[in-house]
């Protein structure tokens, strides 16, 4: 790898082909690069310094694709070239999840349709892992013998509360409850041991010592919840270029009914809406080198844009690797984000993650003396290895929607508008996946999610103050804007950002900071026509 690594940068000083294939020396001494070494050497020019230097220091990182021939890899690099033509749509861009796009009616279960490109048999698995995600888990002991194990302290009753209709989460409005928002609880390290452990990856960051590390307020009976969130919101009015005024509400969060004493003073609260299901099994096969090739953490191309990888454990492996879900790209897996949910927010353990009293801290010793829900006939925990195959293989399958007016006037200019403005910049719109993915339905696939799936500053308007793995309490990953036209079709309402502070896309804009602000600034200064031919452009995909 470092070798490669060595070639990669001679070509990046201008070396020559001559200059580039003489000896390179490895720890084993000399060695002749190869006609293959000297081919991937020659992908340098799609590649940022920034990936160079980070493949240099985490052995193994892949700096290049290594699933693709010559031929393959040509025409990857022609079809994700940015487009400079807006007159029309682009070649497969109606198919924004590849060949497993789903074209049914565009109805409330828009999010809720199995990819269209697996097979029969595949199909049945996914609708037993959609009643899996569907079913309600109860509390222990129970005579269900398959479905017990709840809590003692949740957030859900089932995956499906969360993720309601597949679709994205909501902050409580009025006499809503809070099911599908939820505040993580996280804090610096404190000491010496518990900083070595955040260098060295091995944790996130650290839980409250009370309450775990996310707020749970639903409990079962005879237990109480740990308390409730308070939002309250000031309005801040903005006034863009051509006179129109916006009102953008900034929320301010705290937890009301502490059920088991104070929270840590240094602990943070960070509220997190659930984010859309669609795609998720497309955006785990796209290449590290894809994504690491736009780490640029130093600006080098001076264009305001500093995109970082969050560079995580893998639970199962302990290998260091590239974080992809989650708002702050925490997770490197569906598998394991699965876990991480089953444990968090219904407190079901699971292979991965065996905790069968979820995020019972010990100072909850009320919830730690309720049993749990174990079946000694099916496993060792409460949701085995066979629930959590039919999970994932759902949640890795759930379709993206097609694009829909894609040949109007109006969606072509907001296009257009888009790419202008620079939001291309962190809002990547298409990727090809690997050759080598485990599922023939997400191999080669030309994808359009827009997003660099990369850590960004977003400033101080959208600071959460939590730190999580290598993302800054201001960083967040670019989220995927696959499906978000579809949002209020789907699940009735139109909140966007983490938390869910904007009531339309044009607010969501609007609150964009830091490495967003060229961007917001441009859409900001835009006449009222442009401005609404981008959200439409937006509402298309």
């Amino acid at each position: 790898m470092r070798r490669i690594v060595d070639l990669l940068r001679r070509a990046s000083r201008g070396w020559t082909p001559e200059q580039t294939s003489q000896p390179v020396m490895g720890m084993a001494g000399l060695f002749w690069p190869t006609a293959s070494h000297l081919a991937v050497a020659g992908l340098i020019a799609t590649l940022s310094p920034a990936a160079l230097a980070l493949a240099g220091d985490i052995p193994d990182l892949p700096s290049a694709r290594t699933d693709l021939t010559e031929q393959d890899r040509a025409r990857v690099e022609a079809i994700t070239k940015p487009t400079t033509d807006f007159s029309k749509p682009e070649e497969y861009e109606l198919m924004q999840g590849g060949a497993g796009t789903s074209r049914k009616r565009v109805n409330a279960d828009a999010f809720s349709q199995s990819s269209a490109n697996i097979t029969f048999e595949e199909e049945g698995t996914f609708k037993l892992g959609n009643a899996i995600f569907r079913k309600n888990w109860v509390s222990s002991p129970s005579s269900t013998q398959a479905s017990d194990g709840l809590g003692p302290l949740f957030n859900a009753r089932a995956c499906q509360s969360c993720h309601l209709k597949d679709g994205r989460g909501h902050p409580p409005e009025g006499n809503a409850d809070a099911t599908s928002m939820f505040l993580r609880l996280a804090r610096e390290a404190s000491t010496e041991e518990e900083k070595a452990e955040r260098a060295e990856h091995k944790v996130l960051n650290f839980p409250d010592p009370t309450y775990g590390a996310q707020l749970q307020d639903l409990a079962v009976p005879g237990l109480a919840g740990e308390g409730r969130m308070r939002i309250t919101y000031a309005e801040q009015p903005v006034t863009l270029g051509d006179g129109t005024t916006v009102s953008l509400r900034k929320p301010s969060y705290a937890v009301d009914g502490l059920a088991y004493g104070p929270i840590h003073p240094d602990t943070t609260l960070s509220p997190r809406v659930t984010p859309a299901m669609i795609g998720l099994g497309l955006v785990e096969q796209i290449h590290p080198a894809d994504i690491l090739a736009k780490v640029d953490p130093d600006d080098r191309d001076g264009d305001g844009i500093s995109g970082r990888p969050n560079m995580v454990r893998d639970a199962l492996s302990g290998e260091l690797t590239l974080g992809l879900f989650g708002w702050k790209a925490q997770t490197p897996s569906i598998r394991q984000q699965s876990a991480d949910a089953f444990a968090g927010d219904i407190g079901i353990s699971t292979p991965e993650k065996p905790d069968h009293w979820g995020d019972c801290t010990k100072a909850e010793k009320s919830c730690l003396d309720l049993p749990n829900g174990v079946q000694e006939r099916l496993g060792s925990v409460e949701a085995p290895s066979p629930v959590m195959d039919l999970v994932t293989f759902y949640s890795q399958n759930l379709a993206v929607p097609a694009r829909r007016d894609i040949n109007k006037q109006p969606v072509l200019a907001g296009k257009k508008a888009f790419y202008e403005m620079g939001c291309v910049s962190c809002h990547t719109p298409k990727f090809v996946t690997r050759r080598d993915a485990p599922n023939k339905a997400q191999s080669f696939q030309l994808i359009w999610p827009y997003s660099d799936f990369l850590l960004h500053d977003m400033g101080e308007g959208l600071a959460d103050g939590q730190a999580v793995g290598d993302a800054t309490g201001n960083e967040w990953r670019t989220p995927p804007l696959w499906g978000i036209g579809l949002t209020k079709r789907v699940n009735g309402h139109t909140f966007f950002l983490h938390d869910g502070r904007a009531r339309n896309l044009t607010e969501a804009i609007l609150w964009h900071g830091g490495e967003g602000q060229k961007a917001r600034d441009r859409f900001a200064a835009a006449g009222a026509e442009e401005r609404d031919a981008l959200i439409k452009f937006l509402e298309s995909l």
